[in-house]
């Protein structure tokens, strides 16, 4: 087994590697149980406390901003900054993970997100006490600037070091329950702000964050052991089979030559459905529900029942897609969702508003299609970054790749805006249905030959036999 693949290679660490077993020669590689053990500490829980802190901070968001002055109109685009960041910052986040480590670096930056958040709270908190004026509203978009670069830092360094840290055969359980912890921690965390809100103000929710977000910066500064500089990636570990267009050695000259970089590019075009497809539910099926004529309570009950359907597939879509390969799980993600969205439209268009039980059927079925769609693919995009992704100087074209993806959660928003403009808000689900129907066929034509071989399933590529 290959030193890169073990989760501590550094001497001086001697306490933290006692408690964390970090050789794979004792444990065969189809192991999940040695799997969470290895990155339960180090990775798993960390994410799961600061998904809880940052997802406990986001309905009370705009309530906040708007008694701070802001207007319904800025209060909503306040959200456009972790997008804005999404595309903008991998890149720098990619710089500074390659010249610190991952470790350090998010240390560093969780600190400077704790103190961000302590910040918000303070700005609240002066404001509830001596009146809302324009430097409360810059601090808050200051701080809030602040906390989405370190979560840009936070994201790039863990799928970094899990690159590093995981055999190829567990990859896709690896991220798929990264994804299941942020979708967990998306649960608890607007659980624990109702209740931090109701017991002390919205101004608690930034210091309940900041909790949250010291615990995670506390993990992994005791249980995320520094891994050595990675040498030459094999084949394998770079998510192919060495004359793929995927793993090619870069041209020289121009970056966006890079064979590398022009496959994450294809393969980024049919993620960006997908992600706009994710960013965009939480807006779309309540504005489409309450045009239906539900309520709030009926509207919450929904998503907590899909949200429960989404926690309930993310260990057995990893293991699938172990097994069949990334297509086999990516493809019926994107026609899952696709068929979702389209239905949405056509039911909501038509009988939609014949009755409540009608109305329930629309939004209800359609968001339980959805969680099947998006629980099934949980990790997928965090998957492919790495089987894209060569071993040496991960970090910078992981940056590169979260670039590209970075452009679907932004323009998911935009979408349904415009259509909005001249349509029934439901349409917009039309549209975007249709993209993920499109690329589904795009996905299935261009994936098979630039990730890893899988060992069964219709995606299985025969070896060639060896010469003698």
């Amino acid at each position: 087994m290959t030193g890169h693949w073990a989760l501590g290679q550094d001497g001086h660490h001697a306490l933290v590697l006692c408690l964390l077993p970090v050789s794979r020669a004792a444990e065969p590689v189809e192991s999940f149980g040695a799997l969470v053990r290895q990155l339960g500490l180090p990775v798993y829980l960390p994410t799961l406390s600061q998904a809880s802190g940052f997802t406990a901070l986001a309905p009370v968001l705009p309530l906040i901003a708007l008694d701070l002055g802001f207007g319904v109109a800025a209060a909503a685009a306040l959200g456009l900054i972790t997008g804005v960041l999404g595309v903008l910052g991998p890149v720098p986040a990619g710089r500074v993970i390659a010249w610190l480590g991952e470790r350090v670096a998010m240390v560093i930056t969780g600190v400077l997100v704790t103190c961000a958040l302590l910040g918000g709270w303070l700005i609240v908190g002066h404001s509830e006490a001596n009146g809302a004026g324009s430097a409360h509203r810059y601090g808050l978009v200051a701080a809030l600037i602040g906390v989405g670069v370190g979560q840009q830092v936070w994201i790039l360094g863990r799928q970094s070091y899990v690159g590093s840290a995981v055999h190829p055969r567990l990859r896709a359980r690896a991220m798929s329950s990264f994804g299941g912890m942020m979708r967990i921690g998306q649960v608890i965390g607007p659980a624990l702000g109702a209740v931090a809100a109701a017991a002390s103000g919205m101004a608690a929710v930034f210091l309940l964050s900041a909790g949250l977000m010291t615990l995670a910066t506390l993990l992994v500064t005791v249980f995320l052991v520094p891994r050595a500089q990675a040498g030459p990636a094999p084949d394998e570990a770079s998510g192919g089979t060495g004359d793929q267009p995927g793993v090619a050695a870069g041209l020289d000259g121009a970056w966006w030559r890079d064979p590398r970089v022009v496959t994450m590019a294809k393969v980024a075009m049919g993620t960006a459905p997908l992600q706009m497809a994710r960013v965009v539910r939480p807006t779309l099926l309540p504005l489409v529900g309450a045009g239906l004529g539900l309520g709030a309570e009926t509207i919450s009950l929904v998503f907590a029942v899909a949200a429960a359907v989404e926690i309930l597939l993310f260990l057995p879509a990893g293991s699938y897609m172990d097994k069949f390969g990334r297509t086999a799980v990516l493809v019926p993600c994107l026609l899952t969702l696709g068929v979702g969205y389209v239905v949405l439209a056509v039911l909501a268009v038509t009988v939609g508003e014949s009755s409540p039980t009608m109305a329930l059927v629309t939004v209800g079925g359609v968001a339980l299609l959805l969680a099947l769609g998006n629980g099934l693919g949980a990790g997928i995009v965090m998957t492919l970054g790495l089987d894209l992704t060569p071993e040496q100087d991960r970090a910078r074209h992981l940056a590169r790749w979260m670039t590209m993806t970075g452009v679907g959660p932004l323009a998911g928003p935009l979408l349904v805006s415009l259509v909005s403009l001249v349509a029934p808000i439901a349409l917009a689900g039309g549209v975007l249905g249709s993209l993920c129907l499109a690329a589904g066929v795009w996905i299935l034509r261009i994936l098979p030959g630039v990730t890893p071989n899988p060992p069964a399933g219709p995606f299985h590529r025969p070896e060639p036999q060896q010469q003698h």
